[in-house]
């Protein structure tokens, strides 16, 4: 069946579409598609990072999270990164290396998040974007561990890259 489009937004498109499953079962999915997001782990030091404490408004919280972003139209996963570590934490990194990716919702999302190291970072000019409610923190790898055992880092896509890196 050729998917329906149901929702075509700024960020996403949900689709319906029926597809059949290896077990021969022809199930209706309902599908969100994503273009895709990078995010970052800014290494100040080898037991020193940035954390972001993020408001965000569709669960009207804040949160403490590593900065990620979506790719833009034509935009590159590492360009992405680029990016956004500039925008979100005010640094640049002379050095990023591929951690991995992630696929934070698989049962109803195409959502992939590739995830970077970044290093030998060094403080820019930077905007701000207007719709983001961001404070930058730096903690070391301590307590890192103690607010995750806390309770107090509850982002999926941040308790990823950090075990990647060998912080939880």
């Amino acid at each position: 069946m050729k998917d329906r489009a149901v929702f075509n937004g700024r960020l996403i498109k949900l689709v319906v579409k029926k597809m059949r499953l290896p077990n021969g079962y022809l199930a209706t999915l309902e599908t969100i598609r994503h273009p895709g997001a990078a995010l970052i782990v800014p290494f100040l030091s080898k037991d020193r990072l940035i954390l972001l404490r993020q408001y965000r408004p569709v669960i009207d919280s804040y949160i403490y999270e590593l900065p990620a972003g979506t790719l833009d139209k034509r935009e590159s996963p590492l360009a992405c990164a680029r990016r956004e570590i500039v925008e979100e934490t005010g640094f640049a990194a002379g050095k990023f290396s591929y951690l991995g990716k992630i696929f934070p919702v698989p049962g109803y999302s195409t959502e992939c998040i590739r995830i970077y190291k970044a290093e030998r970072l060094r403080k820019v000019e930077h905007i701000a974007e207007k719709d983001e409610v961001i404070k930058s923190h730096i903690f070391t790898r301590t307590k890192v561990r103690d607010l995750f055992k806390a309770g107090r880092i509850v982002d999926a896509k941040t308790i990823s890259a950090l075990a990647m890196c060998g912080w939880l």
